[in-house]
């Protein structure tokens, strides 16, 4: 992650200050919206609570109009911005593993230290198995992980013109999928819930 502001204007000192209390509010946030909680988060795959994938796609639609729209005013360059290049296929595992860690602990990442802080046993213990697996991976990265990691390998893909459409029609399409799953992932929670005490 880059410096919030150009060091020019503000030094490298206030911008990890500027960074640290946005942490700090990130993470109170999380707590506020219930994401520390094992059972909220896990709804999702159970069909009984859709708030997280609610949020996650209301945070990725917002910042896709945001910088869209900043984009097509000139206040932000988009070709300036920095974002890793594609390996489809570690991309791919990566995601399965994350998302069986996910059903089983009931935590992302960064759910997981927020947790933590705030006195949860099981997620430290889900930080732990975290940890367990980082240096796991670091030692046998040439042996076992460095082919794998080296597959599949896109280039920087920008989704919209790897699709061959405008990113404003992209943008859209994504917002019209976005409305159409909270209408049928609420429908969904009703008859999920209704069926059974799901207590959060």
């Amino acid at each position: 992650m880059g410096p919030l502001f150009p060091q020019e204007i503000i030094g490298e000192e206030l911008n990890i200050l500027i960074g640290f209390f946005i942490g700090i509010g990130f993470g109170f946030l999380l707590e506020a919206a219930g994401f520390t909680n094992t059972r909220k988060l896990a709804g999702v795959f159970y069909g009984y609570d859709f708030v997280v994938l609610k949020v996650f796609f209301s945070a990725a639609i917002t910042s896709a109009i945001g910088l869209f729209i900043m984009n097509q005013y000139g206040i932000i360059d988009m070709s300036a911005i920095f974002y890793p290049k594609t390996f489809w296929i570690p991309t791919l595992v990566g995601g399965l593993i994350m998302a069986f860690g996910f059903i089983i602990g009931g935590f992302c990442p960064g759910t997981s230290m927020c947790a933590a802080v705030t006195g949860k046993i099981d997620a430290m213990v889900f930080i732990g198995g975290a940890l367990i697996g980082v240096f796991f991976y670091a030692y046998t990265y040439e042996p076992l992980w460095k082919e794998l990691r080296d597959s599949g390998a896109m280039g920087k893909v920008n989704i919209a013109e790897w699709m061959g459409i405008d990113s404003g029609l992209f943008i859209l399409i994504l917002t019209l999928i976005a409305a159409s799953a909270f209408y049928a992932v609420t429908i969904i929670q009703k008859k999920v819930t209704a069926k059974g005490d799901y207590q959060i």
